[in-house]
């Protein structure tokens, strides 16, 4: 269910992305977050995660584990990696994985050649290449973006973003500065809605200000109604 909960976007107008291949490195960051997940209103799985930017290079880490009825379909968490450079500018992935086990016929996995300009998507037993286009990000470290960008960077936001098993096009508009309950308290955030057609899926991030735009809200509508939502409950930043 996670990776459904996961926001896929992709950079055309304000690239969130390193400005030169080579970037100077990042100030040292460490988190650790705890996102409930919601079907319609049920809880449905617990994610955890942790994210470490230092020397120039970053790691995250991601496991959902489902909980309730849901426990009783998925008994083994899903565990999502992500790890590549870390600048001033954001970050730019090198690999990607996707699994829920080391016998997953299931996994997912991509490698990210810069050099040569090209993405290395491999699932279902096969493998392909496609173009690498600037900034890509894949669904985990997309996330984590957001603590190297300043705010007017996202009034105008689109990116390139890969789940392992394609490259998806996507842009997002920001809405009015509002406040929202928490389970960390009432917080002041930026709100981003995807821009989208008719009977596409909808979704929308609040990203906390006092929390180094650290997204604590997602929410996804299907467009057969179905509405995940994802939101915080704790979080450590240093």
């Amino acid at each position: 269910m996670s990776s459904r909960l996961v926001i896929a976007l992709l950079l055309a107008g304000t690239m969130l992305q390193p400005a030169t291949a080579a970037v100077a490195a990042a100030q040292p960051v460490q988190v650790r977050a705890q996102y409930d997940l919601s079907l319609n209103g049920v809880a449905i799985a617990v994610m955890q995660e942790t994210f470490e930017a230092r020397d120039g290079a970053y790691q995250a880490v991601s496991e959902t584990h489902a909980i309730g009825v849901f426990a009783l379909v998925q008994r083994r968490p899903g565990r999502v990696t992500s790890s590549g450079e870390a600048g001033r500018d954001g970050l730019r992935p090198q690999t990607f994985d996707g699994t829920r086990g080391t016998r997953d016929p299931r996994r997912v996995h991509a490698d990210f050649d810069w050099a040569a300009r090209t993405l290395t998507l491999s699932h279902d037993g096969r493998t392909e290449t496609v173009a690498l286009p600037p900034g890509t990000q894949d669904r985990l470290s997309v996330m984590y973006q957001f603590l190297f960008l300043q705010k007017e960077k996202l009034k105008n936001l689109a990116f390139a973003m890969t789940n392992g098993r394609k490259l998806d096009h996507y842009r997002y508009a920001m809405g009015p500065d509002t406040i929202i309950d928490t389970p960390l308290g009432r917080l002041a955030v930026v709100h981003l809605v995807k821009q989208h057609a008719p009977g596409e899926t909808a979704t929308e991030i609040w990203l906390a200000r006092e929390h180094r735009l650290m997204p604590v809200k997602m929410r996804i509508i299907e467009d057969d109604g179905e509405r995940y939502e994802q939101v915080i409950t704790q979080l450590a930043i240093k």
